[in-house]
């Protein structure tokens, strides 16, 4: 699910740089749309993915967490499955090497043939 937030605001161009306290109020327009992202619906624990681009740090997802650079450890091309969904758009994901948090736009689901 992505979360599409627009705003307009609308200022008298007088008070543009300043305080609009003595200017009538502004006018504010703001529109959220909620889009449903069809390839997340695909993912959940469990789910084989592929890495599609290799991120530049990665982070441990042990219970004390490790940052570090990526220097070749995760590849695109590494399939891994999906151990746990985290906030904004992160997955703990684990890998032959280990388990890590990657974010969504670094990998995508694996669609396996039967």
């Amino acid at each position: 699910m992505a979360l599409s937030f627009t705003s307009i605001i609308k200022c008298p161009t007088s008070s543009r740089f300043s305080h609009c306290s003595t200017q009538p109020p502004l006018n504010l327009v703001t529109k959220c749309d909620l889009t449903t992202n069809d390839s997340s619906k695909k993912l959940e624990i469990g789910s084989p993915i592929i890495v599609i681009e290799s991120p530049k740090f990665l982070k441990t997802a042990a219970s004390v967490p490790c940052l570090r650079p990526n220097i070749g450890l995760v590849k695109p091309g590494d399939v891994g499955r999906i151990v746990s969904r985290k906030p904004m758009d992160v997955w703990a994901v684990r890998l032959s090497i280990g388990t890590y948090l990657i974010d969504r736009k670094y990998f995508k689901p694996l669609e396996l043939e039967e």
